[in-house]
């Protein structure tokens, strides 16, 4: 009997211990600290590249937490990013930031700790891809070409742009049916139409 309960404890241990180690590879991710996996950006690039264009959603921590959830549901129907300038108590805490991308990331908020089921979009923390699309007013929304989830230290000022901003604080539907009007149709019929789909 004492063998049995010392395995399960040892079961126990191992399983707490493999979903702290994932938790933690989703935040980090989620700041930006590393490198998304292949998978799980499948959903945001597809065979054509750098030809691809992702909604970017521009925001700021001084944004009410239940619109950035909002906002992020929306964003996860169609492979979107959302994009921080920088993160609350700056750089050198990543405490703040990491308690913000849990908050708006939580499919249920009233759910704590790390086995808590969460959005799968990506949030980065970039202020050069601020600069590059001169966002001075959040939210905007820019289909970005490529890869905007790449860190920014592999990036330079030469990196692919949108083709329109949009500013405005409207639902992410709105948002893509504007930068359609601005002459961006083609670049997100893509994103319409999975949200259509839901």
């Amino acid at each position: 009997m004492a063998k049995r309960v010392e395995a399960d404890v040892a079961a126990a241990r191992q399983a707490l211990a493999t979903e702290r180690a994932m938790a933690s590879h989703r935040i980090a991710q989620a700041l930006g600290l590393e490198q998304p996996e292949e998978a799980a950006l499948a959903g945001v690039m597809s065979a054509n590249g750098g030809k691809n264009r992702v909604p970017v959603l521009f925001v700021s921590s001084s944004m009410p937490v239940e619109t950035l959830r909002t906002y992020a549901g929306q964003l996860e129907q169609v492979g979107g990013v959302m994009a921080f300038r920088g993160m609350p108590g700056g750089m050198r805490q990543v405490g703040p930031m990491a308690k913000l991308s849990a908050a708006i990331l939580r499919i249920d908020p009233g759910c704590d700790g790390p086995a808590c089921a969460m959005r799968d979009i990506q949030l980065i923390v970039d202020p050069q891809i601020f600069r590059q699309h001169r966002v001075t007013l959040v939210p905007a929304l820019a289909m970005i070409p490529g890869d905007p989830t790449r860190p920014y230290c592999e990036r330079d000022e030469a990196s692919p742009r949108a083709a329109h901003l949009v500013l405005g604080d409207a639902a992410l539907s709105g948002l893509l049916e504007e930068y359609g009007r601005l002459g961006g149709k083609a670049e997100v019929q893509d994103a319409l139409a999975r949200m259509a789909r839901r």
